[in-house]
């Protein structure tokens, strides 16, 4: 058994289309700026990348570099003039920030409205409401392509390893968004006992631990849908020469012989996440309308 890949590809492509005309119907470009305190080549390639997206689809992109040393007060207050700049209708904090800065206490600051992560405590609650417009992308790219793959998740065990605030919690609470077609969800995380006498059970299987190669192929039931969240860079040769490759939290070429679906990583949650940005960006825009 080989089990059926869920790209993420076609769905990304289909919520950007649908973000294309969501600004055609705005009747402006909504624009988002990102804030950058680090000289991190990771932080400084995912800035381009957004940038790249963006540009893709019709929005406005602004970069604002701030000094690697820079200060809370510093960052509080370029986000206090984004707030108010009413051109600027979306913003993000690009991870890391400097030493001895609360990065939460910075994403609080932005205004929920102008919130595109989707993970200010306004947008974050409203998820307890059912209300999925200005989620967290990761965790509603996991949810979407459950949908866009077909799966039935009504009873379905079904088990998250992960339980941070952006990606973790976020998706269970979105997981049971139904009262009749929820499944029923067990949370796993570093505390968890017997990791594998969950994940055995699980007819549905979502990582979000950011540890590669945490799930081995043994430890999935046969036939389950397993979403691997995690994208870690890990050294491998290749050659004779040291390179970095980029794998998921999931051993892949076992998990796929057990699972009926698995998405892949890279190419998989990744490019949804991508989409539900820029998805989140024309929220925030409409609501400033």
């Amino acid at each position: 058994m080989s089990a059926k890949l869920i790209e993420g590809e076609p769905l990304a492509e289909a919520i950007k289309e649908q973000v294309r005309k969501d600004i055609q119907a705005l009747g402006r470009a909504p624009k988002l700026v990102g804030v950058l305190a680090s000289d991190n080549p990771g932080a400084k390639y995912y800035a381009k990348s957004q940038e790249t997206a963006c540009a893709e689809v019709g929005i406005q992109y602004e970069l604002r570099q701030l000094a690697p040393g820079s200060t809370a007060a510093d960052l509080e207050a370029q986000v206090a003039q984004i707030n108010a700049d009413g051109a600027i209708t979306g913003a993000i904090l690009l991870m890391p920030v400097p030493q001895g800065v609360n990065p939460r206490q910075i994403q609080q600051a932005i205004h929920p409205d102008k919130d595109v992560e989707g993970v200010h405590p306004a947008n974050i609650g409203r998820l307890f409401y059912g209300d999925f417009s200005l989620a967290p992308c990761t965790p509603h790219a996991v949810v979407a392509l459950l949908s866009h793959a077909g799966v039935s998740l009504k009873g379905k065990e079904t088990v998250v390893i992960g339980h941070s605030e952006i990606v973790g919690k976020p998706t269970l609470v979105m997981l049971l968004q139904s009262l009749m077609e929820s499944p029923t969800v067990t949370c796993c995380h570093i505390a968890t006992r017997d990791l594998a006498l969950h994940t055995r059970r699980a007819e549905v299987l979502i990582v979000a631990a950011g540890k590669a190669g945490l799930v081995k192929g043994d430890m999935i039931k046969e036939g389950a849908v397993v979403i691997d969240v995690g994208i870690n860079r890990v050294p491998v040769e290749e050659g004779g020469k040291r390179k970095t490759k980029i794998v998921g939290d999931v051993e892949f070429e076992a998990a796929k012989e057990k699972a009926a679906m698995i998405t892949p990583v890279p190419g998989g949650v990744g490019l949804v996440t991508t989409a539900m940005l820029l998805k989140n960006t024309v929220e925030s825009a409409r609501r400033q309308k």
